[in-house]
């Protein structure tokens, strides 16, 4: 079984540092763009739309199925995700991890509130989408809340993973946020740098925890890397 060795430093801590440098970036350049009414992002946010928009009309089992695919990045979508997790590392008495994972997993959302405040953007005007609601738009708050859970989710597994479940579990993750993110665009209620920023920011704060709590695998709030399967079959 192909089992990755302890002391695997393939996901440095230098990368995690761009990465989160990355995202930040990558939300205050569209936040930017949102507060000055950039042109060209305006254009490809009501471009792309009018592209992905369902329609006023959908059928009901559309309007469900999207309802469905994007809870996860609601609050209590989060919630459910992590509870049994939580559990875990409470039995087995893992403080750091369980501290960054409770911290990442609570305040992404009022952090994107507070950044929704700041950048006061008016939803999508679709009739049966942004415009039946009264919160703001940039930047997404399922798109971030997703981003942070599968972050988290990955870097908490990494240790415990063989190099093709990490793989698989990153594409599984891909796909998650992403379906998320397009999803309420779908439904009508975000414009593409909404999602973009969502992501963005998801990435940027949760990777941001995981660099202060040091949770990258051999940290305090790492869990700890299973043993390498020598050929032959010996540990």
């Amino acid at each position: 079984m192909d089992v990755a060795p302890e002391g695997d430093r393939a996901l440095t801590r230098g990368r995690v540092v761009a990465a989160a440098v990355a995202g930040w970036a990558v939300l205050l350049l569209l936040g930017a763009g949102v507060l000055t009414g950039f042109g060209p992002q305006g254009r490809l946010d009501r471009a792309a739309g009018q592209l992905f928009y369902v329609g006023d009309h959908p059928p009901r089992w559309l309007h469900l199925l999207l309802s469905a695919v994007t809870a996860p990045g609601l609050s209590i979508g989060r919630a459910v995700i992590f509870l049994p997790i939580v559990v875990w590392l409470l039995i087995r008495r893992a403080w750091w991890p369980l501290s960054w994972v409770v911290v990442t997993s609570v305040t992404i959302a009022p952090l994107t509130s507070l950044l929704k405040a700041f950048f006061d953007r008016v939803r999508p005007q679709f009739q049966n989408g942004g415009a039946r609601l009264t919160s703001l738009s940039f930047p997404s708050g399922h798109s971030s809340g997703i981003a942070a859970t599968v972050v988290v989710l990955l870097l908490l597994a990494r240790p415990l993973l063989t190099t093709a479940a990490r793989r698989w579990s990153v594409a599984a993750g891909v796909v998650a946020v992403v379906v998320v993110g397009l999803g309420r665009m779908w439904q009508g209620v975000h414009y593409l740098t909404d999602v973009l920023g969502g992501w963005s920011l998801g990435v940027a704060w949760s990777l941001t925890l995981a660099l202060a709590f040091d949770a990258l695998s051999g940290g305090r709030a790492g869990l700890r890397p299973r043993p390498a399967v020598r050929a032959g079959g010996s540990a």
